[in-house]
């Protein structure tokens, strides 16, 4: 992983772990994989997220999404490009 690549990941762990506190979070850069793709010509990345927080509990799967942009905010416009989320809550592990 390049050094833009790797901050990038960081700052979506940490405005991750600010906002939900996950009790586990995996991210995975997938961008490689979408070279040439047309939606990422401006130089964002593909990610996979794997979240798991108390903070959804009893929400249901679009709530949960919506925290997740929520928490990344302006990274949305200016790092990431497409973001697959898988995002639960301790109990479903």
């Amino acid at each position: 992983m390049n050094a833009l690549a790797a901050g990038r990941v960081e700052r979506i762990r940490a405005r991750l772990h600010a906002a939900l506190a996950p009790s586990e979070l995996a991210i995975v850069d997938e961008s490689a994989e979408h070279a040439g793709h047309a939606g990422a010509r401006d130089g964002r990345g593909h990610f996979r997220v794997r979240i798991v927080a108390a903070a959804f509990a009893g929400l249901p799967l679009l709530a949960r999404h919506r925290r997740v942009y929520a928490a990344l905010g302006d990274l949305m416009q200016t790092d990431i490009h497409a973001l697959a989320i898988e995002a639960r809550a301790p109990d479903e592990t």
